[in-house]
Protein backbone atom coordinates (compact mmCIF):
# COMPACT_ATOMS: atom_id res chain seq x y z
CA UNK A 1 0.00 0.00 0.00
CA UNK A 2 1.39 3.86 -0.42
CA UNK A 3 2.23 4.84 2.29
CA UNK A 4 1.13 8.78 1.81
CA UNK A 5 -2.46 6.03 2.84
CA UNK A 6 -1.24 5.21 6.32
CA UNK A 7 -1.00 9.04 7.48
CA UNK A 8 -3.27 10.62 9.39
CA UNK A 9 -3.39 14.32 10.39
CA UNK A 10 -2.01 13.85 13.72
CA UNK A 11 0.90 12.42 12.24
CA UNK A 12 1.38 15.83 9.91
CA UNK A 13 1.35 17.17 13.77
CA UNK A 14 4.21 14.96 14.27
CA UNK A 15 6.55 15.73 11.76
CA UNK A 16 5.75 19.59 11.83
CA UNK A 17 6.26 18.89 15.71
CA UNK A 18 9.76 17.41 15.00
CA UNK A 19 10.98 20.27 12.50
CA UNK A 20 10.16 22.79 14.92
CA UNK A 21 11.69 21.07 17.84
CA UNK A 22 14.14 19.34 16.24
CA UNK A 23 14.12 16.80 20.13
CA UNK A 24 12.26 13.62 20.03
CA UNK A 25 11.61 14.44 23.78
CA UNK A 26 10.44 17.74 23.30
CA UNK A 27 7.87 16.88 20.50
CA UNK A 28 6.55 13.49 22.48
CA UNK A 29 5.30 16.23 25.78
CA UNK A 30 4.08 18.41 23.20
CA UNK A 31 2.28 15.99 21.58
CA UNK A 32 1.18 14.28 24.57
CA UNK A 33 3.21 11.16 23.50
CA UNK A 34 5.87 9.17 24.47
CA UNK A 35 9.65 9.43 23.24
CA UNK A 36 9.80 5.29 22.29
CA UNK A 37 6.19 5.80 20.17
CA UNK A 38 7.52 9.12 18.68
CA UNK A 39 10.30 7.37 18.01
CA UNK A 40 9.51 4.49 16.49
CA UNK A 41 6.81 6.04 14.21
CA UNK A 42 9.52 8.22 12.72
CA UNK A 43 11.30 4.82 12.03
CA UNK A 44 8.33 3.19 10.44
CA UNK A 45 7.97 6.44 8.37
CA UNK A 46 11.29 6.31 6.78
CA UNK A 47 10.96 3.05 6.25
CA UNK A 48 8.28 2.80 4.08
CA UNK A 49 9.05 6.35 2.47
CA UNK A 50 12.71 4.05 1.96
CA UNK A 51 14.45 7.48 2.65
CA UNK A 52 16.07 9.26 5.71
CA UNK A 53 14.03 12.41 6.98
CA UNK A 54 16.03 13.32 10.06
CA UNK A 55 19.79 12.57 11.07
CA UNK A 56 20.14 11.65 14.54
CA UNK A 57 22.90 13.72 16.31
CA UNK A 58 23.30 13.73 20.23
CA UNK A 59 22.11 17.37 20.30
CA UNK A 60 18.89 16.45 18.28
CA UNK A 61 17.56 16.40 14.99
CA UNK A 62 18.13 17.72 11.80
CA UNK A 63 16.52 17.32 8.77
CA UNK A 64 17.67 15.68 5.67
CA UNK A 65 16.81 17.13 2.26
CA UNK A 66 14.05 14.37 1.82
CA UNK A 67 12.57 15.42 5.37
CA UNK A 68 12.85 19.05 4.47
CA UNK A 69 10.78 18.56 1.15
CA UNK A 70 8.15 16.54 3.11
CA UNK A 71 7.63 19.28 5.92
CA UNK A 72 7.24 21.67 3.51
CA UNK A 73 4.05 19.48 2.44
CA UNK A 74 2.80 18.79 5.99
CA UNK A 75 3.01 22.41 6.35
CA UNK A 76 1.06 23.19 3.23
CA UNK A 77 -1.75 20.61 3.80
CA UNK A 78 -1.71 22.15 7.87
CA UNK A 79 -2.69 25.10 6.58
CA UNK A 80 -4.74 24.18 3.99
CA UNK A 81 -6.63 22.84 6.95
CA UNK A 82 -6.64 26.24 9.16
CA UNK A 83 -7.80 27.62 6.01
CA UNK A 84 -10.52 25.06 5.36
CA UNK A 85 -11.39 25.69 9.43
CA UNK A 86 -11.70 29.40 8.95
CA UNK A 87 -13.82 29.26 5.57
CA UNK A 88 -16.39 26.81 7.31
CA UNK A 89 -16.79 28.84 10.32
CA UNK A 90 -17.19 31.80 7.73
CA UNK A 91 -19.68 29.91 6.32
CA UNK A 92 -21.36 28.79 9.42
CA UNK A 93 -21.72 32.49 10.62
CA UNK A 94 -23.82 32.88 7.19
CA UNK A 95 -20.52 34.25 5.31
CA UNK A 96 -19.76 33.28 1.57
CA UNK A 97 -16.28 31.78 2.55
CA UNK A 98 -13.00 34.11 2.94
CA UNK A 99 -10.37 35.36 0.82
CA UNK A 100 -7.26 36.38 1.12
CA UNK A 101 -5.47 39.03 -0.80
CA UNK A 102 -1.42 40.44 -0.67
CA UNK A 103 -0.44 44.04 -2.15
CA UNK A 104 2.73 45.83 -1.60
CA UNK A 105 2.63 48.21 -0.29
CA UNK A 106 4.20 50.87 -2.81
CA UNK A 107 1.93 49.58 -5.40
CA UNK A 108 -1.78 49.57 -6.61
CA UNK A 109 -2.92 52.12 -3.76
CA UNK A 110 -6.37 52.00 -5.72
CA UNK A 111 -6.80 49.14 -7.12
CA UNK A 112 -7.17 46.63 -4.54
CA UNK A 113 -9.13 48.89 -2.12
CA UNK A 114 -11.83 49.22 -4.60
CA UNK A 115 -11.63 45.41 -5.83
CA UNK A 116 -12.39 44.44 -2.21
CA UNK A 117 -15.64 46.89 -2.22
CA UNK A 118 -16.94 46.02 -5.27
CA UNK A 119 -16.16 41.91 -3.88
CA UNK A 120 -18.34 43.15 -0.69
CA UNK A 121 -21.03 44.13 -2.92
CA UNK A 122 -21.45 41.15 -5.11
CA UNK A 123 -20.47 38.68 -2.01
CA UNK A 124 -21.66 41.37 1.07
CA UNK A 125 -21.03 37.93 3.73
CA UNK A 126 -17.44 36.90 2.31
CA UNK A 127 -14.97 37.64 5.12
CA UNK A 128 -11.70 39.32 3.63
CA UNK A 129 -8.06 39.48 4.74
CA UNK A 130 -5.40 41.84 3.48
CA UNK A 131 -1.88 41.34 3.99
CA UNK A 132 1.08 43.33 3.22
CA UNK A 133 4.43 42.86 2.24
CA UNK A 134 7.02 42.74 -0.36
CA UNK A 135 6.45 41.34 -3.46
CA UNK A 136 8.88 38.29 -3.14
CA UNK A 137 7.17 37.15 0.22
CA UNK A 138 3.81 37.69 -0.74
CA UNK A 139 4.10 35.29 -3.98
CA UNK A 140 6.02 32.51 -1.72
CA UNK A 141 2.65 32.93 0.35
CA UNK A 142 0.72 32.50 -2.77
CA UNK A 143 2.45 29.47 -3.50
CA UNK A 144 2.23 27.64 -0.41
CA UNK A 145 -1.85 28.21 -0.26
CA UNK A 146 -1.43 31.10 2.44
CA UNK A 147 -2.60 33.87 0.07
CA UNK A 148 -5.19 33.53 -2.72
CA UNK A 149 -4.23 36.79 -5.03
CA UNK A 150 -1.57 38.73 -4.58
CA UNK A 151 -1.64 42.60 -6.50
CA UNK A 152 1.65 43.91 -6.76
CA UNK A 153 4.73 44.68 -9.57
CA UNK A 154 5.00 42.74 -12.43
CA UNK A 155 7.69 40.01 -12.39
CA UNK A 156 9.04 38.13 -15.08
CA UNK A 157 11.69 35.70 -12.66
CA UNK A 158 11.46 33.06 -10.52
CA UNK A 159 7.76 32.75 -10.76
CA UNK A 160 6.13 29.53 -9.60
CA UNK A 161 5.04 27.38 -12.58
CA UNK A 162 1.57 26.91 -10.81
CA UNK A 163 0.84 31.05 -10.47
CA UNK A 164 -1.31 32.74 -13.20
CA UNK A 165 -0.51 36.15 -13.81
CA UNK A 166 -2.34 39.10 -15.56
CA UNK A 167 -0.52 42.13 -16.48
CA UNK A 168 -3.43 44.85 -15.26
CA UNK A 169 -2.15 48.24 -16.22
CA UNK A 170 1.36 50.33 -16.31
CA UNK A 171 1.72 53.61 -14.82
CA UNK A 172 4.38 55.94 -14.72
CA UNK A 173 6.93 57.24 -12.01
CA UNK A 174 7.95 60.35 -10.40
CA UNK A 175 10.45 62.04 -8.13
CA UNK A 176 8.55 62.71 -4.63
CA UNK A 177 9.61 65.16 -1.99
CA UNK A 178 8.28 66.64 1.19
CA UNK A 179 5.79 69.79 0.56
CA UNK A 180 7.69 72.52 1.57
CA UNK A 181 11.21 70.97 -0.20
CA UNK A 182 13.17 74.09 -1.33
CA UNK A 183 13.44 72.59 -4.57
CA UNK A 184 9.58 74.20 -4.79
CA UNK A 185 10.68 77.45 -4.17
CA UNK A 186 12.59 77.21 -7.80
CA UNK A 187 10.50 79.53 -10.16
CA UNK A 188 11.95 76.17 -11.95
CA UNK A 189 13.92 73.26 -11.88
CA UNK A 190 16.43 70.73 -14.05
CA UNK A 191 18.22 67.30 -13.35
CA UNK A 192 21.30 69.72 -11.94
CA UNK A 193 18.70 71.02 -8.99
CA UNK A 194 17.27 67.21 -8.43
CA UNK A 195 21.15 65.93 -8.32
CA UNK A 196 22.21 67.97 -5.91
CA UNK A 197 20.17 66.24 -2.93
CA UNK A 198 20.49 62.79 -1.55
CA UNK A 199 18.04 59.80 -3.21
CA UNK A 200 16.02 56.98 -1.90
CA UNK A 201 16.44 53.90 -4.19
CA UNK A 202 14.56 51.06 -4.01
CA UNK A 203 16.91 47.87 -4.31
CA UNK A 204 18.39 46.81 -7.59
CA UNK A 205 16.55 44.15 -9.78
CA UNK A 206 12.80 45.36 -7.75
CA UNK A 207 10.68 46.58 -10.69
CA UNK A 208 10.35 50.46 -9.93
CA UNK A 209 14.31 50.92 -9.56
CA UNK A 210 14.10 48.95 -13.50
CA UNK A 211 12.14 51.45 -14.69
CA UNK A 212 13.82 54.59 -12.72
CA UNK A 213 16.63 53.10 -14.44
CA UNK A 214 15.44 52.92 -17.72
CA UNK A 215 14.27 56.75 -17.47
CA UNK A 216 17.36 57.80 -15.89
CA UNK A 217 19.26 56.24 -19.09
CA UNK A 218 17.06 57.59 -21.42
CA UNK A 219 17.27 61.30 -20.21
CA UNK A 220 21.43 60.32 -20.13
CA UNK A 221 21.87 60.48 -16.12
CA UNK A 222 23.88 57.79 -14.49
CA UNK A 223 22.03 55.52 -11.65
CA UNK A 224 22.41 56.65 -8.29
CA UNK A 225 22.80 54.75 -4.89
CA UNK A 226 22.85 57.20 -2.29
CA UNK A 227 20.60 55.45 0.11
CA UNK A 228 18.41 51.91 -0.34
CA UNK A 229 15.25 50.56 1.02
CA UNK A 230 12.56 48.33 0.26
CA UNK A 231 9.94 49.64 2.65
CA UNK A 232 7.37 52.53 1.68
CA UNK A 233 6.79 53.89 5.06
CA UNK A 234 10.18 53.69 5.78
CA UNK A 235 10.43 55.89 2.65
CA UNK A 236 7.59 58.22 3.55
CA UNK A 237 9.10 58.59 6.70
CA UNK A 238 12.71 59.63 5.61
CA UNK A 239 11.37 62.22 2.83
CA UNK A 240 8.83 64.08 5.44
CA UNK A 241 11.84 64.28 7.52
CA UNK A 242 14.79 65.73 5.45
CA UNK A 243 15.82 67.14 2.16
CA UNK A 244 16.32 63.77 0.22
CA UNK A 245 14.12 62.85 -2.54
CA UNK A 246 12.54 59.49 -3.82
CA UNK A 247 10.62 58.01 -6.85
CA UNK A 248 7.57 56.65 -6.40
CA UNK A 249 4.45 54.74 -8.85
CA UNK A 250 1.51 57.42 -10.10
CA UNK A 251 -0.75 55.95 -7.98
CA UNK A 252 1.18 55.91 -4.78
CA UNK A 253 2.30 59.58 -5.48
CA UNK A 254 -1.10 61.09 -5.98
CA UNK A 255 -1.98 58.92 -2.96
CA UNK A 256 0.92 61.17 -1.06
CA UNK A 257 0.16 64.40 -2.50
CA UNK A 258 -4.17 63.93 -1.22
CA UNK A 259 -2.50 62.91 2.20
CA UNK A 260 -0.26 66.27 1.94
CA UNK A 261 2.57 64.38 2.76
CA UNK A 262 4.43 64.78 -0.28
CA UNK A 263 4.67 66.44 -3.78
CA UNK A 264 5.75 65.22 -7.29
CA UNK A 265 8.47 67.07 -8.47
CA UNK A 266 7.90 68.64 -11.96
CA UNK A 267 11.03 66.64 -13.65
CA UNK A 268 9.25 64.55 -16.57
CA UNK A 269 10.58 61.00 -16.13
CA UNK A 270 10.39 58.68 -19.22
CA UNK A 271 10.30 55.35 -17.28
CA UNK A 272 7.08 52.97 -16.63
CA UNK A 273 6.53 49.96 -13.89
CA UNK A 274 2.95 47.99 -14.51
CA UNK A 275 1.17 46.05 -11.96
CA UNK A 276 -0.06 42.73 -12.19
CA UNK A 277 -2.71 40.39 -10.28
CA UNK A 278 -1.05 36.91 -9.59
CA UNK A 279 -3.14 33.90 -8.11
CA UNK A 280 -2.84 29.88 -8.41
CA UNK A 281 -3.67 27.79 -11.22
CA UNK A 282 -6.10 25.67 -8.68
CA UNK A 283 -9.50 24.20 -10.52
CA UNK A 284 -10.68 23.58 -6.93
CA UNK A 285 -10.57 27.15 -5.78
CA UNK A 286 -13.90 28.87 -4.26
CA UNK A 287 -16.35 30.77 -6.08
CA UNK A 288 -15.27 33.47 -3.71
CA UNK A 289 -11.63 33.78 -5.02
CA UNK A 290 -13.07 33.45 -8.68
CA UNK A 291 -15.24 36.55 -8.24
CA UNK A 292 -12.26 38.47 -6.56
CA UNK A 293 -10.28 37.90 -9.86
CA UNK A 294 -12.99 39.55 -11.54
CA UNK A 295 -13.58 42.29 -9.23
CA UNK A 296 -8.90 42.82 -9.54
CA UNK A 297 -9.43 42.97 -13.06
CA UNK A 298 -12.46 45.40 -13.28
CA UNK A 299 -10.73 47.82 -10.58
CA UNK A 300 -7.94 47.71 -12.51
CA UNK A 301 -9.56 48.71 -15.81
CA UNK A 302 -11.33 51.70 -13.98
CA UNK A 303 -8.68 53.16 -11.95
CA UNK A 304 -5.26 51.49 -13.87
CA UNK A 305 -3.44 54.43 -15.21
CA UNK A 306 -3.01 52.85 -18.26
CA UNK A 307 -5.40 49.62 -18.43
CA UNK A 308 -4.35 46.80 -20.24
CA UNK A 309 -7.82 46.11 -22.32
CA UNK A 310 -8.75 42.31 -22.68
CA UNK A 311 -5.75 41.15 -20.94
CA UNK A 312 -5.52 37.74 -20.07
CA UNK A 313 -3.76 35.24 -18.45
CA UNK A 314 0.47 35.84 -19.82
Amino acid sequence: MDWTHRLRLRNLQMLISLANTRNISHSAAALNTTQPGLSKWLKDLEDDIGLPLFERHARGLRPTPHGEALIAHAKRLDMQLDRARAEMDALREGGSGQVMIGTSGASAPGTVPHAVLMLLERMPQVHVKLVEGTLDTLLEQLARGDLDVVVGRSATEHLDPAILTERLYRESIHFIARPDHPLFDLGTMDWDDVLAYRWIMWPRGTPIRNALDAALAAAGRAPRNDLESASATLNVTLLSHSDMIGVASHGAAIRHMMLKALRILPIPLEGYGSVSMYWRNDPYRSAAVDELVDCVRKAAQEHGEHPVVNAGEE
